[in-house]
């Protein structure tokens, strides 16, 4: 299929089905916790990621440095991430405050690789702040409803070292043009889990030594989901989609992550949504739909006077 021909069938079913397998993941997430750790939770997703892949993808060519500071960048992400939802973050606002990333992207993108920023995005940047003013209006554990600002922070700290992640992707793709991005995700799944080992090891109780052989058949279900469904099969349909069809036709689908995320925190956990929260979600919402459909609004309007 050439670049720029509209979606198939089978190419609709991989995006949503990337989509939901994202959506769903803070719940899994959740189930997990239940009998993990945060830190062993993550030990646990890498651990799952690597085997058995690790024994049949090679290594890819791209320096060592750089699939160190990516897997170091995943520790990050979810360590922060983990440890925010089990200070009682729920998955609900977990999946809209981790797509902040994409501004924080945009923010290391002009400190680090001096790149513009867009009057799109600009006003997209102004709309996430009102969001983050909206969930900090409701910070405090003594309001009915309300996040812990420890949370709140620990999350956002997630959503940073994500975009940190991107920058290295993208640094990573100048200085090694081609290279095979399944390699270098499976590669880099080895880097997080010692150190999340050790992080348990300090840190966790050490009664908690024995959720190893003590977890539910649901924690470990939840292990398999966020390491092979997530971490890898996520990834691969979306990949797939990236290399056949431009990065702005498949972008638009990424808004329903926060959406099913937010229903299925509702749904399957009871989790309860606040008045500031909704009109937090809707700003930081309304952001992403101006950074995703602007560019194909602008060609939309275009076409007639092209005509």
């Amino acid at each position: 299929m050439k670049e720029g021909t509209s979606l198939s069938a089978l190419d609709l079913t991989c995006a949503l089905s990337a989509v939901v397998l994202w959506g769903l993941n803070f719940v899994a997430m959740k189930y997990g916790m239940r009998d993990f750790t945060a830190f062993q939770l993550g030990a646990l997703r890498y651990i799952a990621a690597v085997i058995p892949l690790i024994f049949f993808v090679r290594r890819p060519s791209v320096s060592g440095s750089r699939v160190l500071l990516f897997g170091l960048a995943q520790l990050g992400q979810f360590g922060f991430l983990f440890v925010a939802l089990q200070m009682g973050m729920t998955s609900a606002l977990a999946s809209v405050l981790m797509q902040v990333q994409v501004f924080f992207t945009v923010i290391l993108g002009v400190v680090v690789l001096k790149e513009n920023v867009s009057r799109p995005m600009q006003v997209a940047l102004v709309l996430a702040a009102l969001g983050l003013a909206c969930f900090a209006m409701n910070v405090g554990g003594a309001v009915a409803g309300g996040i812990a600002l420890g949370s709140l922070l620990l999350n956002l700290l997630g959503a940073l070292m994500w975009a940190s992640s991107n920058i290295i992707a993208r640094q990573t793709q100048a200085a090694h043009p081609g290279y095979d991005p399944l390699q270098f995700v499976v590669w880099t799944c080895l880097v997080p889990i010692l150190p999340f080992l050790l992080l348990s090891w300090l840190f966790d109780p050490v009664e908690s030594r024995q959720n190893w052989t003590n977890a539910g058949a649901g924690a470990w279900m939840a292990v398999l989901y966020l390491g092979w469904f997530v971490n890898i099969g996520a990834f691969t349909l979306w990949t797939r989609l990236l290399q056949r069809h431009p990065a702005n036709r498949v972008a638009p689908f990424s808004l329903g992550i926060p959406l099913i995320g937010m229903a299925a925190g509702i749904a399957l956990l009871d989790e309860q949504v606040t008045p500031w929260q909704w009109a937090g979600c809707a700003c930081v919402l309304l952001a992403l739909c101006v950074v995703v459909c602007y560019p194909q609004w602008r060609r939309w309007v275009a076409r007639p006077n092209a005509a």
